[in-house]
Formats: C-alpha cells, sequence, structure tokens
C-alpha cells in the first residue's frame, strides 16, 4: 500500500493538473470524501475510509505547522510544496464538523504569471487599465467576491509595470499569496508588531514607485491606502464589494471625504470570472479536452473612471438614485459574451440570474 506521503502528493499534483483552486476535504459518518474545486465547480475525486482519511488530514495539518491532536476548535496554517507542476503554496483551513473534522486546502502556485491580455474577454478593458497604471500616481482600485480573479489581476499588473515600464514594485500583504522574487513584499504580523500603518511607513522609506496593499478591510486601512496616493504613489488595492458603485459606498462608509477621493481615485474595476464555451466539446467539455484547455476561464470587468467616476461618486455623496446608462455595468458584458459565443451559459445564469 502506498504511503500517506505518497497520496497526498500525487492528490496536489492531480488538483494542479486540473488547475483546481481548492480542495475539499468532507467528511462523512464512515468515510472520507475529497473534492476539487475547478472553476467554481466541485467535482468528487474519491472515497476513502475513515481511518485513512483521518491520517491524510493529520498529515497535511503536521506539515502546515498546526496542531495534529486539535479537531474541536477551528485552525489555519500554510505550507509550500514542490509538486510536479512547479512551486505551490497551500494555505489551509481546519474546523469541526457534525461528524469530524473538515480541511480545505486552497492552492496557490507560485510560477504561473499570465499576460493581461490572457486575462480578459474583451481587449477594450485591457486598454483602459493598460492607460490607468501608466500615470506616476493614484488609486486603482479592485472589487470582486472571493474567487474572482483579483489577486492574478494584480499580481499581473504589478508584473507588466515592473518589466515593461521598470517600476520598484512594494507590496504590505496579509498573507502574502504569491511570492516574487523581483518584488519587496512585507508580510502583515500584528504579533510581531508589523500592522498595516507600521508597515506602510516602513515601505515609504523604500523609495517604491507602486505600491500594492492587500486589501481594505476597514477605515483606517483605508485611510492608509488614500495616504499612500496622496504621497505621490501609483497605488493598487482590492476591496469587497459586488461592483464599482458598491465600492464607492464602502469607501464612504469608511469615512473617505470628496475631496480626498477626487485627489486620488483613477479607477475602481469590478470583476467576474466566467467560464468560455469550449470551441469543440461546447457547453459539456469532455475530460480528456478539459484537461488539456489552457484558457478556461477568462475576466470580465466593469470599469469606472474619468467622468463616470466622478458622477457615480457625486450621486452617492448626494443620496441620488445614479440613472440607468451612466456607464456599462458588468451585466451587459456578460450578456454581449453570451449572446456571441464565448461564455457558457451556466456562467452566465450564474452571474446574472438571467433565464436563458
Amino acid at each position: 500500500m502506498l504511503s500517506i506521503e505518497t497520496v497526498c502528493n500525487a492528490l496536489i499534483d492531480s488538483a494542479m493538473e486540473l488547475k483546481a483552486s481548492d480542495i475539499h476535504f468532507v467528511p462523512k459518518k464512515q468515510e472520507g470524501l475529497i473534492q476539487f474545486r475547478v472553476d467554481d465547480r466541485l467535482i468528487e475525486v474519491k472515497r476513502y475510509p475513515y481511518p485513512f482519511f483521518r491520517r491524510m488530514l493529520s498529515h497535511f495539518k503536521f506539515k502546515a505547522r498546526m496542531d495534529v491532536g486539535e479537531v474541536r476548535r477551528p485552525q489555519s496554517g500554510a505550507m509550500d510544496l514542490n509538486s510536479f507542476f512547479g512551486t505551490v503554496h497551500l494555505r489551509l483551513s481546519a474546523i469541526p464538523s457534525a461528524y469530524h473534522e473538515s480541511l480545505v486546502i486552497r492552492i496557490l502556485p507560485q510560477n504561473d504569471f499570465f499576460s493581461m491580455n490572457e486575462l480578459s474577454l474583451f481587449s477594450s478593458q485591457i486598454n483602459i487599465l493598460s492607460r490607468l497604471i501608466k500615470r506616476a500616481s493614484g488609486l486603482i482600485l479592485f472589487t470582486g467576491p472571493t474567487g474572482s480573479g483579483k489577486t492574478t489581476m494584480l499580481y499581473s499588473l504589478l508584473h507588466h509595470l515592473q518589466h515593461q515600464m521598470n517600476r520598484q514594485i512594494v507590496t504590505l500583504e496579509d498573507p502574502v499569496e504569491r511570492k516574487v522574487e523581483t518584488f519587496l513584499q512585507m508580510e502583515i504580523n500584528e504579533k510581531a508588531g508589523v500592522t498595516y500603518g507600521e508597515g506602510f511607513k516602513s515601505i515609504l522609506r523604500h523609495d517604491p514607485d507602486v505600491i500594492m496593499i492587500g486589501e481594505i478591510r476597514d477605515s483606517s486601512t483605508a485611510e492608509l491606502v488614500v495616504n499612500a496616493s496622496l504621497s505621490g504613489h501609483l497605488v493598487l488595492s482590492t476591496l469587497h464589494a459586488s461592483d464599482c458603485c458598491g465600492a464607492l459606498m464602502r469607501l464612504k462608509e469608511f469615512g473617505i471625504g470628496d475631496a480626498e477621493l477626487k485627489q486620488t481615485l483613477l479607477a475602481v474595476a469590478s470583476q467576474r470570472l466566467v467560464s468560455l464555451v469550449c470551441p469543440y466539446c461546447e457547453e459539456q467539455c469532455s475530460g480528456f479536452c478539459f484537461k488539456r484547455r489552457k484558457n478556461r476561464r477568462a475576466g470580465v470587468y466593469e470599469i469606472l473612471s474619468g467622468f463616470e467616476l466622478e458622477k457615480c461618486w457625486r450621486a452617492i455623496s448626494n443620496n441620488e438614485q445614479l440613472l440607468s446608462g451612466a456607464f456599462r455595468r458588468l451585466p451587459f458584458y456578460l450578456r454581449h459574451g453570451n449572446a456571441m459565443g464565448f461564455i457558457q451559459d451556466e456562467s452566465y445564469v450564474r452571474w446574472t440570474g438571467a433565464a436563458r
């Protein structure tokens, strides 16, 4: 019988071959179920008897420096692994469930960089972003639900800025999701006194051209991001909101004033990852074809900048209703992509709620 380590490494290899984003270990009464999340779908991989399933969980927890004996409290951990498909960073989350302990592993490949044109379904949206990142200072925000590709887009933009425009990149993240040798990356560690505030003061002394702050979570982080862009740097960051107008509303809730935003905010981009129609199999792609397709998903972006951004912020500040058609929203691009035969019907319904 194969060792636990061999089985676990093979599981990671299989997940990376399918470009899965997560591995789910789901405990049942007498057995354990393993699922991959691939392009927003959960695919059942295998079922193991519970004793073997439990040993697999213990192996991953041990490697991630988690408490193997603790099964009653939630835990989190991280580890790096040299897989057959390259270096990968794994983030682990374990929680107790009704039967036994459950584990989810987030897979973060470290070697994959996509060009900006590969990430968007519509080239016009990337052209707008390409123009915006040429600015010497200002703030660009990316918003969207978890798993919508915000981090991938951020790193691709930073990679482009460094290699095409020779910019000095400094990031402040919690945690660092992708380690890049050519970036200066600082990780938040509140136990050691490295907070967003302290980290921000430090990175300003490192003469950066571009600052990436991982996520705006509260009013203090929002103020830091605005101050960084006021100091003459180009700042990129993310924010959880449903769309561009929702991001502006959250900034208002965080206490960012009209004058600050007018001086700093260049654009807000809201994005979704959509599944593309296979040119060979159409909607239901065969397993063989599915594994070998390079581009299975692409981003669709709603970008608010310039006069449209000003008009939207004014409406929010005055508690007025934004007129329909003020700018092209995500549903417009999703309908357009679906009508042209690029976006799968299932993905279109998922993000718009419209029946097909």
